[in-house]
């Protein structure tokens, strides 16, 4: 027969369980062969113009004006889904305005970064963006400098995550999984954007063509990391 000591013992765990509620969500890490070369150049050099294409990160801006650089970022996949950026061609169809998206975004004088963080950005961009979006960071780079971007693989589905990547060490990033508001309902459900393509090594060659270099890591992840040089 339990005594009262032991009755009293459970109440109090019982009790203690119930007022830490649900276990925090557990943080995705993955280390990253392309961040590795980035941060052997940031580490060799001071006063680097770097361009994080992905919404502020408190852990990036920590890490690069930590080592003595200058940091800029944009949010280019979430101004990509502006609704206003629809128009109908000459035969009625709905297209984007590859125009009016760099009026209004990347706006920088030539020859300004030395390091561009791409991340994930191509592979979940509208496609008609991409090429127009690759050739102004052409034009904002310095030559020599450095371009990381992350391609899924063929083996990766429709629906995998789309993750915004903080920079936590040398090599190790730490994943956040992105989530907008549908276009036009900003108080509605948040859904993470959906993978629009899988661009193969030659669409990718294709892409960065105008690249003095690009050199490919497979990571275990389904993800070819892309490290090009202006």
């Amino acid at each position: 027969m339990a005594s009262v000591a032991d009755n009293l013992m459970k109440f109090f765990r019982s009790s203690s369980n119930q007022a830490a509620g649900p276990a925090a969500p557990q943080k995705l890490t993955r280390r990253s062969s392309g961040m590795g070369e980035i941060s052997r150049l940031l580490n060799s050099q001071e006063g680097l113009c770097v361009l994080d294409l992905g919404s502020t990160s408190a852990n990036n801006i920590r890490f690069l004006t930590g080592k003595g650089h200058k940091n800029y970022s944009e949010d280019l996949l979430r101004s990509s889904l502006d609704p206003a950026l629809r128009m109908q061609d000459s035969t009625g169809n709905s297209v984007m305005d590859s125009k009016k998206f760099l009026d209004e975004n990347l706006v920088y004088v030539n020859a300004q970064f030395d390091v561009v963080l791409c991340w994930n950005l191509p592979d979940y961009m509208e496609e008609s963006l991409v090429k127009p979006t690759i050739d102004r960071l052409w034009s904002v780079m310095k030559p020599g400098g450095f371009l990381l971007a992350f391609f899924h693989t063929r083996d990766a589905g429709p629906d995998s995550t789309c993750y915004r990547f903080h920079i936590t060490g040398t090599d190790l990033l730490e994943m956040q999984e992105v989530k907008f508001a549908a276009p036009g309902r900003p108080g509605g459900d948040k859904q993470s954007p959906r993978l629009q393509r899988v661009f193969n090594n030659r669409h990718i060659e294709n892409l960065f063509r105008d690249f003095a270099s690009i050199k490919f890591f497979l990571a275990r992840d389904n993800i070819r990391e892309v490290l090009v040089v202006r």
